[in-house]
């Protein structure tokens, strides 16, 4: 009986704590409908109240949680966004920002993408309106901007700061057909239009970004103009990750990135997409796919993947891009389906257009399916991008296609090689000199090196050293395959760029201004060669390679052993410690070894060092000895 009364005392006592769970519940959700937007603390203002004249309440609320909030019934996705009372005991509180800021000042960037990944803040909370500027501004690339510096270049660019009565007319690189405003009032899509308009005038290097006016817009929901600018300024500008492509070719290669990865990491459903695809091909759904996410998501989902996307890059929307796929094929399989019969009706790419508008699952279940596909990381995902990227310059390259291109594909031409020099207008000739030493026959044929765009050297110097080269190398197009001032230091850039390019030229500007580099003939992939023992070599390269100095000396230096042939020297053997011409590991890269190495660089493409070596009997190519690199430059020699 006892017993009997314990187990009656303890079911009564947790249907008491699941009856107060519901009375909190209700007065939660009463208390919402009184107060439809919470108070944000950020700028001692109402985070909403700051963007309320940018926003039309109604469709707004039509398209977010915010009108989910107000419904009689709560929606599973509503009630993923909140911490429900039923589960308090089992789930933390949303995070605030005061929370969120240690991780970001004290640059714990695991940890906040974790934080950033867990906590499904709602659509209107608060936290966003400081969130999200913190998260740009960590990318931002060089000084920050002052105080009013935005509204300087507003006045620069329309004479005033007053918003016009007529429509502003937008930059090129804005596609009109993805102007999505996301709800924005009249006077809000004037502020995006202004915002974008100064980007362009600050950033005239953009040619091509449909993807940047729907993010302006985005922003505008959760801050003021000028914050917006700032914002967009640093994802523009950021140079270790990617977050908005500026080119047609680079928006190209996003879309065949993500083709790649979803063969491999959601094969079944790439499988399934290329089947109901038909005739029309896969290729043709891809090309949309940042607007599965931009413009068909339900603006909630939208938003929860931006907070992540503002922290982690573009790799955010790869990853959801998949879990798109995944879930379209989940949803889709079964012949029966509304999605398979939308499919076969009118087509894929409606279909999965049609599914992302009518999204089944959660944002938190969107983004739960994003970052459980493994083994998909950002490494990968470069390396797919680069190899991509490539690809497409040399069909340009071969095609003569006329892609709007990035200061990098900038040098690739726009016809074949052989095109390029009949063209006299387009070519350089050039005439041996006393500043171009070594034998060559007697004249000199037609360079095509009008195309570069060196941040290092000037016509007079990239005469000098087309001189230099192999005859055969110079009838070749140069194409930049790796610069620090684009690609970022660091030495795995360096090699997924460059490693599979045979020859390269490499050229090194100073923090002193001294201007040196090598030719090398050997691809860097040889690196990872192994011997007939399996040892991996550690020097490799022919005699073609060479050093050479432009300032403050100008010379060449060439292999020992072409001196050698010169003076009819030809059987003596040159010795094992001058035939050391490239070496590389992931610490270092050495170019000329013997006796020392004429070209020293460390892994983060910062700091080297340069002495005499036996390969090239050289000075050291810079007075001090060590140096610090202010620019490298790596080009290759398209159809070479």
């Amino acid at each position: 009986m006892g017993r009997n009364r314990v187990t009656r005392s303890n079911k009564q006592s947790k249907c008491d704590s699941v009856r107060a769970y519901y009375r909190i519940f209700r007065r939660l959700a009463s208390l919402r409908r009184r107060t439809a937007v919470p108070p944000a603390h950020a700028h001692g203002k109402h985070v909403l109240r700051v963007t309320a004249m940018y926003i039309e309440p109604a469709a707004f609320r039509a398209s977010s949680a915010e009108s989910l909030a107000v419904s009689e019934t709560p929606t599973a996705v509503w009630i993923q966004c909140l911490p429900s009372p039923l589960f308090a005991g089992k789930k933390a509180p949303l995070k605030t920002y005061e929370e969120v800021q240690p991780l970001l000042q004290q640059g714990r960037k695991r940890d906040l993408k974790i934080l950033i990944r867990e906590n499904s803040w709602p659509i209107n909370s608060a936290v966003r309106a400081s969130l999200w500027p913190a998260l740009c501004k960590q990318h931002q690339h060089g000084k920050s901007m002052l105080d009013g510096f935005y509204w300087d270049m507003v006045t620069q660019v329309f004479g005033t700061v007053e918003l016009p009565d007529k429509p502003i007319m937008l930059p090129p690189f804005v596609e009109a057909t993805h102007c999505l405003g996301y709800h924005l009032t009249r006077k809000g899509r004037a502020v995006a239009d202004r915002v974008v308009s100064v980007l362009g005038y600050a950033c005239p290097d953009i040619t091509y970004s449909p993807s940047l006016y729907p993010i302006t817009a985005a922003l505008l929901h959760f801050m003021p103009e000028e914050e917006c600018y700032h914002c967009m300024a640093s994802l523009v500008a950021s140079k270790e990750k990617m977050f908005i492509t500026q080119t047609k070719l680079l928006n190209e290669v996003t879309w065949k990135t993500v083709m790649q990865i979803a063969k491999k990491h959601a094969k079944s459903a790439a499988q399934h997409l290329s089947r109901l695809s038909g005739a029309i091909g896969p290729e043709r759904i891809y090309a949309d796919w940042q607007w599965w996410i931009l413009a068909a998501l339900p603006f909630p989902h939208l938003v929860r993947v931006l907070d992540c996307f503002f922290h982690e890059g573009i790799k955010v929307f790869y990853r959801v891009a998949l879990a798109i796929l995944i879930l379209f094929h989940k949803h889709s399989t079964n012949q029966n389906s509304e999605w398979y019969a939308e499919a076969t009706k009118n087509g894929v790419d409606h279909a999965v257009d049609k599914f992302c508008r009518n999204m089944p699952a959660s944002p938190t279940k969107l983004l739960r399916t994003a970052f459980s596909i493994r083994a998909l990381s950002s490494q990968y995902i470069s390396r797919v991008f680069i190899k991509t990227e490539m690809t497409l310059k040399s069909k340009q390259v071969i095609t003569g296609s006329r892609l709007v291109r990035s200061r990098s594909s900038d040098n690739l031409p726009t016809s074949q090689s052989q095109v390029n020099i009949q063209m006299m207008s387009h070519t350089l000739t050039i005439r041996e000199g006393s500043h171009s030493p070594g034998p060559r026959a007697l004249s000199m044929g037609v360079y095509p090196i009008q195309a570069i765009k060196s941040q290092i050297l000037d016509q007079s110097d990239l005469f000098t050293l087309w001189s230099w080269l192999p005859v055969r190398i110079t009838m070749y197009q140069p194409v930049l395959l790796y610069t620090t001032e684009e690609h970022g230091c660091s030495l795995t850039t360096f090699y997924v760029r460059v490693e599979h390019h045979e020859p390269t030229l490499l050229m090194i500007k100073t923090c002193n201004n001294e201007v040196f580099g090598a030719y090398c003939s050997t691809r860097w992939f040889e690196r990872n060669q192994k011997d007939e023992r399996g040892n991996r070599q550690a020097y490799f390269g022919t005699g073609e390679t060479f050093l050479f100095s432009l300032y403050p000396e100008r010379a060449k230096y060439p292999w020992v052993g072409c001196s050698a042939n010169a003076d009819g020297k030809a059987e003596e053997r040159v010795a094992h410690g001058s035939e050391l011409f490239m070496a590389a590991d992931s610490k270092m890269i050495t170019i000329g070894g013997g006796d020392g190495q004429a070209i020293w660089m460390d892994e983060n493409i910062r700091f080297g060092k340069t002495d005499r070596c036996s390969t090239f009997n050289n000075p050291p190519l810079c007075p001090s000895g060590d140096f610090e690199i202010r620019v490298l430059e790596v080009y290759g020699f398209s159809g070479a």
